[in-house]
């Protein structure tokens, strides 16, 4: 079975992330819609307003659905790869292909397994240049 690879938006234009990233607070990504994310699936953080792309993660566990919120309700655990610790040193999103107007308005985007492979490299070839570069 073919897992499929996703790319997950994180931050917004009125909530940016921090320039450091604390990788231990990277535990789960929530979605306005049930996403299609299957345990064991890999997946790529990219910080929207930053327009880079800073770590890769993986899926471990189902997408639950909290009735309580009435926005991002649906959220499911990830647990972090390799992250970049300062945005400063991560790689743009669009040298890998991925162009920022069609994250518009999404939680998630689906990637091909190219655009996987490329962004994966992309972020392990900054890590090796960026002292501030956490595996877990």
């Amino acid at each position: 079975m073919q897992l499929t690879h996703w790319l997950l938006v994180r931050g917004r234009g009125d909530r940016p992330l921090d320039r450091l990233v604390d990788s231990s607070g990277i535990r789960a990504h929530s979605s306005s819609k049930r996403p299609s994310v299957e345990p064991g699936e890999r997946a790529v953080l990219y910080a929207a307003v930053w327009q880079a792309i800073f770590g890769v993660v993986e899926v471990s566990g189902d997408p639950e659905h909290d009735l309580a919120r009435t926005r991002w309700a649906w959220r499911f655990p990830i647990r972090p790869l390799m992250v970049i610790a300062d945005l400063h040193d991560a790689p743009p999103v669009e040298s890998v292909g991925i162009f920022p107007q069609s994250l518009w308005r999404h939680s998630h985007i689906r990637l091909t397994s190219e655009q996987f492979d490329a962004a994966r490299a992309a972020i392990e070839a900054a890590a090796r240049r960026s002292p501030a570069a956490r595996s877990a």
